[in-house]
């Protein structure tokens, strides 16, 4: 009877040594599939040398990412001297002539500088002055009418007629 107990606990035993060798292989299986997804695709084998590439990489890519946003900076900057406003009228300024011939355009920077075009046509000819905007005024010449809504319009930011 002590023989049978004996023999049933050796049993006991080695079913849970089996079931835990089981256990353990599927998880050393699982860690080995995970292992070789990492350095699948590589020549390297050694997950020190891929974690050092890929820490490479990153060290670039962070070097990269300073440089575009520098860049990009220096273009936000020169951006503002950049034309970004018109407005334009379009009038008829002289009785003889027929149509809205003549016109007003306005081109201004991020800042509301700029100048003011103006086109004066006749039947004659046609005649083209400018006058210097700052900070969205005038300066040195007084505007006419025509001049002034092409101004506000630029101003306001509206490309239309």
């Amino acid at each position: 009877m002590e023989g049978d107990f004996g023999n049933q606990i050796l049993i006991g035993v080695q079913v849970v040594i089996l079931i835990w060798l089981l256990v353990v292989t599927f998880f050393l299986a699982k860690t080995i599939r995970h292992y070789n997804k990492l350095t699948g695709g590589t020549e390297e084998k050694s997950l020190s040398m891929i974690l050092e590439k890929i820490l490479d990489s990153l060290a670039k890519a962070e070097e990269e990412k300073k440089e575009l946003r520098r860049i990009l900076e220096e273009l936000k900057k020169d951006g503002v001297s950049h034309i970004q406003k018109i407005g334009l009228v379009r009038f008829n300024p002289f009785s003889d002539t027929g149509g809205d011939q003549s016109f007003a355009l306005a081109l201004l920077d991020g800042e509301n500088n700029g100048l003011v075009i103006t086109g004066l046509h006749s039947r004659e000819s046609t005649r083209l002055y400018t006058k210097p905007i700052k900070g969205g005024k005038s300066v040195g010449y007084e505007l006419s009418k025509e001049e002034e809504e092409s101004l506000r319009k630029a101003v306001k930011g509206k490309i239309k007629e």
